[in-house]
């Protein structure tokens, strides 16, 4: 496992991404035609990294059967932040999905199915009951989009929610800076519950959140801290001509490196940090995770993929 302290977690977004040009296949994992037989993506990463970021929870509610063998197939330090539901944080996404599977249904049933109803919450807390149990389970990440804005409804809705899941780690995703300009309200209200207030590096514009990731004046708790790394595409992060595109973009050392000080500063003043790189498109994300994680002091559990330093040489180089 990474040897740079229990307290701080790096991994990235998500582990399989079997298709399109960012495919990790060939880079990260070996190719289809490649693969032993019974090869398996998750235990793979799980000899990389120890933590990773789960996506596929927020398009589909996590089912028991399917977690429990999550941490089956991970070792025993080996932790999940699950990303909630996207019922939970994007109704409009919801809607629209549930419009696609039933083409024809009235505006009013669309709008009944995207009512949160306790059998929502339940559902999805037994889905990660797995995980739990096997002490496996990281923060839950509650993801907004960037319409999500500080208005009294939002700011009602976020309390609600940060209450009807006060028994988990929480870590919260705001975008707009809406959020950010009245940073004292909204660190007061997260830090009510003990969630961490993410801190997210992408492209900025002019609606974007401000954050400061320097230490004491970094939006965490003393408890948890929790980043996001998008990239920084933005010529390609609202027009693209496919959705793994806009995070088409590989971190320099020398954009990494402030961003190492700042966060390792920031680890030392809380109890656990959890870092996660999302510029997944062709492995992008694994080799910057590595580089920062060596950035930070730590080593690398297991030889890394012959594809992945072919792709990314200067992993098979002295960190710098």
């Amino acid at each position: 496992m990474p040897t740079h302290g229990h307290g701080l977690r790096i991994g990235t977004s998500g582990w399989s991404y079997p298709g399109g040009r960012g495919t990790w296949n060939g880079v990260f994992y070996p190719a289809k035609e490649a693969r032993p037989r019974g090869f398996d993506e998750l235990e793979f990463y799980a000899r990389v990294f120890d933590t990773v970021e789960v996506n596929s929870t927020f398009y589909g509610q996590p089912r028991a059967a399917v977690t429990a063998k999550w941490a089956e197939r991970t070792p025993p330090q080996f932790e999940f932040a699950v990303k909630l539901y996207q019922k939970f944080t994007h109704p409009s996404m919801f809607i629209e999905a549930v419009a696609s599977s039933a083409p024809g249904a009235s505006d009013q049933a669309l709008a009944a199915a995207g009512d949160i109803r306790q059998a929502d919450v339940d559902e999805f807390k037994a889905g990660v009951e797995p995980l739990a149990a096997a002490g496996k389970l990281g923060p839950l990440l509650v993801q907004f989009p960037p319409s999500f804005t500080a208005s009294p409804d939002g700011v009602d809705y976020l309390g609600w929610l940060l209450r009807t899941f006060a028994d988990y780690r929480l870590a919260v995703e705001l975008r707009h800076k809406t959020w950010s300009d009245q940073g004292a309200e909204t660190s007061a209200l997260l830090e009510a519950y003990g969630a961490a207030w993410v801190l997210i590096d992408e492209p900025k514009f002019r609606f974007s959140i401000r954050q400061n990731w320097r230490a004491p004046d970094a939006p965490s708790t003393a408890a948890l801290a929790y980043v996001r790394f998008h990239g920084r595409n933005a010529r390609e992060w609202w027009t693209h001509a496919a959705a793994e595109d806009r995070y088409n973009y590989l971190y320099s050392p020398e954009e990494l490196r402030p961003m190492a000080e700042a966060v390792g500063g920031l680890a030392a003043t809380v109890k656990k940090a959890y870092l996660f790189f999302n510029n997944h498109f062709s492995a992008q994300g694994v080799a910057n995770a590595v580089q920062l994680r060596r950035q930070l002091g730590g080593g690398d559990p297991a030889p890394l993929p012959p594809a992945l330093v072919e792709k990314f040489p200067w992993l098979g180089e002295p960190a710098t």
